[in-house]
């Protein structure tokens, strides 16, 4: 990899891999993880789809570089990342103080609110008293294990962590938990509409403290890779303004995912 004059006497670690690319070197590597639906899932012919897919597809074309995605469980997104299995994550990762301790951040390019699922019916005015000796699943090393382990188990909930989401969702259908506290969009089109989800509704506030599930989701990358972080960011501006994010948007939702 040949040094350019932008970067002068950096460290060899230190280069983007978008200026690599501009040298001819390996196209950009995003670790993904495709069992998050709508966001990221696998089609019946075992293809990963889904708007954080379509995204960084569209992210990567407005800079003129190839993606290439790499699978990873959700929990070792983040350690994949520091050990450069690959250069950033775009999958659904939401941008957190605890966070931005270890890896940077680009701007946000969608923001939802976190929500409870269990059987219809249910009333929940006040998680920390309501869920009280219930079982709530979370999928392990997201926000919703955070807040879960640092809030609601000091309230007296059972929380039961998963390698992913679809596992809790399976349990939670099966009755072996009483409710899920997950990103609302991923339990309406994972959970919600599949028959697996009939008889289960959103129940009780949507949960937004910033302490726990932060400015929205972005795009993680190495802490210090400042330059990659600015041009995804620049790149996430850039499709706003030029239609291409709404075009991947509709796709999915039929509301605005940006959020506020």
């Amino acid at each position: 990899m040949r040094k350019t004059s932008l970067i002068g006497a950096m460290a060899l670690s230190l280069i983007s891999p978008l200026i690599a690319m501009a040298d001819g070197t390996p196209p950009l590597r995003i670790g993904i993880e495709a069992a998050y639906p709508p966001f990221a899932y696998k089609t019946s012919e075992g293809k990963i789809t889904g708007f954080d897919y379509d995204i960084g597809n569209a992210l990567c074309e407005e800079m003129k570089v190839k993606c290439q995605w790499i699978e990873q469980e959700f929990d070792g997104l983040i350690p994949a990342l520091k050990v450069r299995k690959f250069d950033a994550v775009l999958s659904s990762i939401s941008i957190t103080e605890e966070r931005l301790k270890s890896v940077d951040f680009t701007d946000k390019y969608y923001n939802t609110p976190a929500r409870l699922a269990m059987k219809e019916g249910a009333v929940i005015n006040n998680p920390l008293t309501d869920l009280k000796g219930k079982k709530v699943g979370v999928q392990r090393a997201s926000t919703f294990d955070r807040y879960a382990s640092q809030v609601l188990v000091p309230a007296g909930v059972e929380v039961v962590r998963y390698s992913s989401q679809n596992e809790v969702f399976l349990d939670l259908a099966a009755g072996r938990l009483d409710a899920t506290l997950a990103d609302a969009v991923n339990i309406n089109n994972g959970f919600l509409k599949t028959d697996a989800g009939k008889g289960f509704a959103l129940a009780g506030p949507a949960f937004t403290d910033k302490n726990y599930f932060g400015e929205g989701k972005g795009i993680a990358v190495r802490k210090g890779d400042k330059v990659l972080a600015e041009k995804i960011s620049t790149a996430i501006a850039a499709i706003r303004t030029n239609g291409k994010y709404k075009v991947v948007q509709d796709r999915y939702f039929q509301f605005d995912v940006f959020g506020d």
